[in-house]
């Protein structure tokens, strides 16, 4: 089974922080336009309530898709502090070399996300909070195996799973399927406040307990 990122709306949602992300999200999007999903990077603050579930002690395994140029992924390794694991599975090879080197402390991984479960059984590990780049509005109700329960089979029992979406698409069909099946996936879903500091406006969907 082969699943490209773009089921899930895209595999650079997060982008980066700073001109050289932003314009190496741009030149991807404007390459592969159903597989980077945005043109613009994540903002700081939308990247800070993204992270939230991560503890601030112990030795959580993060599991990061779509990390795109590092937005998300810059702000996990500085709230992990070296501690525990951080697994970011980017799909473009051309965006997963460069992040790999900036950050030395992630375990950069060029694979589909819908290789997660496998990727974990790899190395052993289930994950405690998977936060997703991967905007899901383009969510694609045709693929072989949705992702959503893929994900909610990778976390621990009491894992959590974060998910933007752009506050003008959330009413979309797609975007209200997706947030009915995350529901039913998990066993509590909170959305967070607008986060307008964010181009364009997002929110951050928090899923607990998946059933």
């Amino acid at each position: 089974m082969r699943q490209t990122n773009a089921a899930f709306g895209g595999p650079s949602g997060s982008g980066g922080s700073g001109g050289s992300g932003g314009t190496a999200l741009l030149r991807e999007f404007l390459r592969a336009p159903l597989l980077t999903a945005t043109v613009a990077p994540s903002s700081r603050r939308l990247a800070e309530q993204m992270v939230t579930p991560i503890p601030w002690r112990g030795q959580p395994t993060v599991v990061e898709l779509g990390p795109g140029t590092g937005a998300f992924t810059q702000v996990i390794q500085e709230r992990l502090g070296g501690r525990g694991r951080h697994l970011a599975v980017e799909l473009n090879p051309r965006l997963a070399g460069p992040l790999s080197r900036r950050f030395p402390g992630a375990e950069v991984v060029h694979a589909d996300a819908a290789e997660l479960p496998a990727l974990l059984a790899e190395r052993g590990l289930s994950a405690d909070i998977v936060i997703s780049g991967l905007p899901w509005v383009a969510f694609r109700a045709t693929a072989d195996v949705p992702l959503l329960p893929l994900v909610a089979a990778s976390l621990s029992q009491h894992g959590v799973f974060t998910q933007f979406a752009y506050c003008w698409t959330r009413w979309a069909p797609p975007a209200r399927r997706h947030l009915r099946d995350l529901r039913t996936t998990f066993e509590e879903v909170v959305l967070s406040r607008t986060v307008w500091r964010n181009l364009p406006p997002a929110l951050v969907y928090l899923a607990r307990r998946p059933r």
